[in-house]
This record gives C-alpha cells, sequence and structure tokens, in this order.
C-alpha cells in the first residue's frame, strides 16, 4: 500500500520508510520499519519482500518537520481527513430502501417471527451499586499515585536539522 502521487508531487522527493506487517489478523508481532529510501527504492524493495510472503507493506513519505508547529499541522490535517472519510463512510452505510424494508414489518406476527422484544426490569434503584462504586473510590484515590511529569523542552530547528545531518552521516557511514 502506498500513496498516488502525481509526478509533480513535492513528496516524490521526500524521504520514504517501509512498514511491514502481518497480513492475517491472527499473527501479532511488532511491525518492522525500514529506511529511509528514495521513494523508487521503497516501492521496489516492499514489492520484493511483499511478493515472497504474506505480508502487508506500507511505503509513505517521512516528513523532516522541524518544528512543534509543523507536526502539529499534520496531526490536525490527519484527523481532519480521518472524520472525513468516516462521515462519507457513514453516509455509504446507510441505505434508506433497506430501513424502509425493516419499518414495514415484514415478518409474520402470526408465526412469532420477527424482531425480539424483552421487558426490562428496572426496579432496581442502583444504590448498592453507588455504595460499592463510593467504597472503591475511597480505597483508591488516582491523585495519590499521579505523578506529573513534564515534557521536555522541544529541540530548535537547528538542533533538529543537525539532527539530520548526523543520521544521513550515520546511513552513508561517513560517520567519524
Amino acid at each position: 500500500m502506498t500513496l498516488e502521487l502525481p509526478a509533480d508531487s513535492p513528496a516524490i522527493d521526500l524521504p520514504w520508510i517501509i512498514t511491514f506487517g502481518p497480513l492475517d489478523e491472527d499473527e501479532e508481532w511488532e511491525p518492522v520499519v525500514c529506511g529511509p529510501y528514495e521513494r523508487p527504492h521503497a516501492l521496489a524493495l516492499a514489492e520484493s519482500v511483499v511478493a515472497d510472503e504474506e505480508l502487508m507493506a506500507v511505503v509513505e513519505p517521512l516528513q523532516p518537520h522541524v518544528t512543534i508547529d509543523q507536526i502539529r499541522g499534520d496531526i490536525a490535517a490527519a484527523r481532519l481527513a480521518a472524520e472525513a472519510q468516516a462521515e462519507e463512510d457513514d453516509d455509504e452505510e446507510f441505505d434508506e430502501d433497506e430501513y424502509e424494508e425493516f419499518e414495514e414489518d415484514e415478518y409474520d406476527q402470526e408465526e412469532g417471527e420477527g424482531p425480539v422484544r424483552a421487558a426490562v426490569d428496572d426496579s432496581d434503584d442502583g444504590d448498592e451499586d453507588e455504595d460499592e462504586l463510593e467504597e472503591y473510590e475511597d480505597e483508591y484515590d488516582e491523585d495519590e499515585d499521579e505523578i506529573a511529569v513534564e515534557p521536555s523542552p522541544p529541540p530548535t530547528p537547528e538542533e533538529v536539522r543537525a539532527g539530520f545531518a548526523r543520521i544521513a552521516a550515520k546511513l552513508t557511514g561517513s560517520a567519524g
């Protein structure tokens, strides 16, 4: 699986990674992330590995963001895209004709076939459950166990770029 990009997309020139994971939901193992690669190399490597084994491979660009705002912007965009896709999927799943058929009660009431209906006994006032919950809350006070952890200060864009240079040197074997 990879992004289909137009030939003039700026993402094509970014470094790309490959994430290999299980194709079968029953298999449980940590995905393997490889890269960075140039896009054609990432695609060829992913295709070669997946051709020999039943694996899933996701090929995606690395975003060389150097500020928190750039990262947050991409996260916000990804969330908006997911919400839009979910709304689109919800709209597609609702079938008006199917809903109307169910409303017409197309079942044989004389034979007792159709929707199952059950009476709910709501005579329990719930006092016992509330007492148990209060007792549990008294025994376990979350505030005592929480430790406030301050986030580390983010690196400056210059520090991030210097880190990119160190990574590049390691990848090319020119690190001293």
